[in-house]
């Protein structure tokens, strides 16, 4: 199996439940859902694309894995929508070195691979996620650009499990700027709903993934500010 892999680089996870853990990202090109706040945007808008994507087999992903991190530290397979590509071949190259997979999904396409940890960031606006995939997630991201996003997340997620981590993620640019239109709706429906958490996108504070070479630091202004690179 070839992925097209936009971007591959080793920082730690900014956010959710895994926060502040070793993280090798594996970052694959194509998404359907053209979120007008991407920050990813490279991996889809016409705008954005780079020179060239680069196609790589599991074994070679797995390879590049093992040399640019440690054992111990995970590996999250993430997009564009990754949910698009098989991903058995590489969780199962992934597997045999030890590591565990996530996976960071919209969630619009069954799940295909072995993955220890399904994070799910549902796009209402877009293509709502498959039930299947709902049924699975470990936790979910509801990105909030305006205070409506809380509740039509929510209502994307029947048959959530019950220990399912619910977070409320302030939309980045709105997090930088502090709009408290957003920040007070979150901190609302926290208060209200003890279920929910508040979010927040730690490694752009650090900018921790622009220290592997890998990473991609062109200025994409979707959502945010050119000068800071969102």
């Amino acid at each position: 199996m070839n992925y097209p892999v936009y971007e591959r680089f080793y920082t730690w996870q900014g956010e959710g439940v895994h926060l502040g853990r070793a993280a090798y990202f594996i970052r694959l090109y194509g998404c359907p859902q053209a979120c007008p706040w991407c920050d990813s945007a490279g991996t889809w808008h016409r705008e954005y694309r780079p020179d060239g994507v680069t196609l790589m087999s599991e074994g070679e992903l797995a390879d590049v894995v093992r040399a640019e991190s440690p054992d111990g530290a995970v590996v999250v397979v993430t997009g564009g929508e990754p949910i698009l590509f098989d991903l058995a071949p590489l969780t199962d190259a992934l597997h045999a070195l030890g590591r565990r997979v996530h996976i960071e999904t919209s969630g619009i396409a069954p799940l295909r691979g072995g993955l220890d940890w399904v994070t799910l960031s549902p796009k209402p606006f877009g293509q709502p996620p498959l039930p299947d995939v709902v049924a699975l997630a470990d936790e979910v991201k509801i990105i909030v650009h305006d205070p409506s996003d809380i509740q039509a997340g929510l209502d994307t997620l029947t048959g959530l499990p019950d220990d399912a981590v619910i977070w409320l993620h302030p939309e980045w640019s709105k997090a930088r700027e502090r709009d408290l239109t957003v920040l007070n709706a979150i901190t609302q429906a926290v208060k209200e709903n003890p279920r929910l958490r508040a979010g927040y996108q730690m490694h752009k504070l650090y900018r921790a993934d622009d220290l592997d070479a890998h990473s991609d630091k062109r200025l994409i202004p979707l959502g945010g500010n050119a000068a800071l690179g969102y």
